[in-house]
């Protein structure tokens, strides 16, 4: 039992890492979806199982040509950490606890840990002795909020949470939220228009809208509308007579617009993509700022809450690594008073974890 696992699985992508006890990374392979909520456990377990057997074949002696098959001979993990997109309760954890002791081969118990993804990310906190909490903000597809507290074990314990409701319900400042909004202010634009209100500029987001769903003129925007509400087509048949777009599922029509909401804004400086932006940045803020204590706030009145000052901001997924994106949302912290004392973007949380995972298996 001499290898240490961390598996960072997100709505995109599941990012398996193995490191040994001296903390050298050995291994490392994707696989796909894993959000535990989006998922039948079988489609979660395969995609964990995919990740797991290809990052394992440059670990074992000799290396081996093919994924190595699951759960293996011998109890070759010392211990395992799973970041789970979607695991938000105690049942989940159990559910998906079950799953991977049985594909693992490891016991449930310590040397097995699964919790929330936000978990990886608030690793960095262990490099810093003169604070004892963070803040974990996850944006990428979806989003959640985690605060964090370093225990003298050298562990760290979740102190509250906020976010992780998926598209429907919130996912403010993910891709979901970034597609909603798009969508949300291209409608009110029409309105205004329909009421003579005023003549907008042009953007060019809206143009790549309105082109990629095949809609002519800016005034036929409420034609995006059943874009977003059509269900997907229930038989092959159906399938091959829409367009292409409605083969994805719904919520991903929204999430997948992200990229071009990014581009028209950094790139093309297209002010409606900006504000759009600034938006989902601002819900995202709203997030953070739920769990960290007013300057100047009584600590009875939110004894659980982290004052910013004193604690480190861990960024994690896709969205919040672009560095415009997070300044948006530094930014929207700052007007609200709360200013982190660190600020970190976890570029590899799989990797983080493993190195870390290594480093307790030597204490």
């Amino acid at each position: 039992m001499s290898l240490f696992l961390c598996v960072d699985c997100g709505g995109s992508k599941t990012s398996a890492v193995i490191a040994d006890r001296s903390g050298t990374i050995l291994g490392r392979a994707l696989g796909g979806p894993s959000n535990f909520a989006y998922m039948s456990a079988a489609a979660f377990t395969d995609a964990v199982r995919v990740a797991v057997s290809n990052a394992l074949r440059t670990c074992v002696s000799p290396p081996s040509i093919n994924p190595v098959s699951l759960p293996p001979n011998t109890e070759i993990f010392a211990s395992a950490w799973f970041g789970i997109s979607g695991v938000d309760s105690l049942a989940a954890v159990a559910n998906a606890s079950a799953a991977l002791s049985a594909l693992l081969g490891i016991p449930l118990g310590p040397r097995l840990v699964v919790a929330n993804d936000t978990h990886l990310l608030a690793a960095p906190l262990r490099l810093h002795n003169d604070i004892k909490h963070a803040v974990a903000a996850i944006a990428g597809t979806g989003s959640c909020v985690v605060s964090f507290q370093h225990e003298p074990s050298g562990m760290l314990s979740e102190l509250a949470r906020t976010g992780g409701w998926g598209w429907i319900l919130g996912d403010e400042g993910g891709g979901f939220h970034v597609g909603r909004e798009t969508m949300r202010q291209m409608m009110y634009d029409a309105a205004r228009l329909s009421l003579g209100m005023e003549t907008l500029p042009p953007s060019s987001l809206k143009a790549k809208v309105l082109e990629r769903f095949g809609i002519v003129g800016v005034e036929n925007a409420p034609e995006v509308l059943p874009v977003v509400h059509l269900p997907e087509p229930s038989t092959a048949e159906a399938a091959a007579s829409v367009p292409s777009y409605l083969l994805v599922a719904r919520e991903k029509r929204l999430s997948e617009l992200a990229p071009l909401v990014f581009e028209a804004a950094f790139k093309d400086k297209d002010p409606f993509a900006l504000n759009v932006l600034k938006a989902c940045a601002e819900g995202l803020a709203d997030q953070i700022a739920m769990l960290c204590r007013e300057p100047g706030e009584d600590p009875s009145l939110k004894p659980r809450a982290v004052e910013a000052n004193e604690a480190m901001l861990c960024f994690g997924g896709s969205l919040v690594g672009i560095e415009d994106y997070r300044a948006l949302v530094r930014e929207a912290l700052a007007k609200k008073g709360h200013v982190f004392k660190y600020v970190e973007f976890v570029d590899d949380a799989a990797a983080v974890g493993a190195v870390g995972l290594a480093f307790l298996g030597r204490t």
